[in-house]
């Protein structure tokens, strides 16, 4: 049995592992059910520190286009400027501006978020969930978040009217993240 690190050694620079972690976001429709989905290209760095947690840093690239809900004319519908504006701003960034320890194992990340040409800020609780040396030799951490955001804060206000009453797309989009970052050596 080993002893897992302690944060002091999980400090330094990690990669995110794309193949091992998923961006997603749920979305109400119709008032009445959920729309899930995710974004498949992405990329992203960060460093943690672990002798003291507030001096981590993160940087994350999403590629507007790779939005996929499982249903094609829905994901082309996002990418347009109706939503997402995939062709012309084809970046969602979002880049940490403080990181505070809540517990062991959970973290407040606040940093600011751009969504088309929008950027505001935004605070994530992230639990720690782990570290683990794959079969490849290569340390992992493990994190996983979530928050909700207005989408019309971002710009991405389109919708339609129900006739009953109501709309189409709700505005409160949450936001999730369940990482698994490679550190480099």
């Amino acid at each position: 049995m080993t002893t897992p690190p302690t944060l002091a050694e999980l400090t330094g620079n990690y990669v995110l592992d794309p193949a091992h972690t998923r961006i997603g976001f749920v979305a109400r429709h119709a008032m009445v059910t959920k729309v899930r989905g995710a974004f498949h290209q992405f990329e992203g760095t960060a460093h943690l520190d672990g002798a003291d947690p507030s001096r981590s840093t993160a940087k994350v690239v999403i590629k507007a286009e790779s939005i996929d809900t499982g249903v094609e004319q829905r994901d082309q519908h996002l990418r347009t400027n109706d939503f997402l504006d995939a062709p012309d701003f084809p970046d969602i960034t979002f880049n940490t501006t403080s990181v505070e320890p809540r517990s062991d194992t959970e973290y407040r990340v606040t940093g600011d978020l751009t969504i088309k040409d929008t950027t505001r800020p935004v605070t994530i609780d992230f639990e720690y969930t782990g570290t683990a040396v794959d079969p490849f030799g290569n340390r992992r951490v493990g994190l996983e978040g979530s928050v909700s955001i207005s989408r019309k804060e971002y710009g991405v206000t389109w919708n339609a009217a129900l006739e009953g009453g109501g709309v189409l797309v709700g505005d409160k989009v949450v936001l999730e993240f369940d990482i698994s970052a490679i550190k480099q050596e």
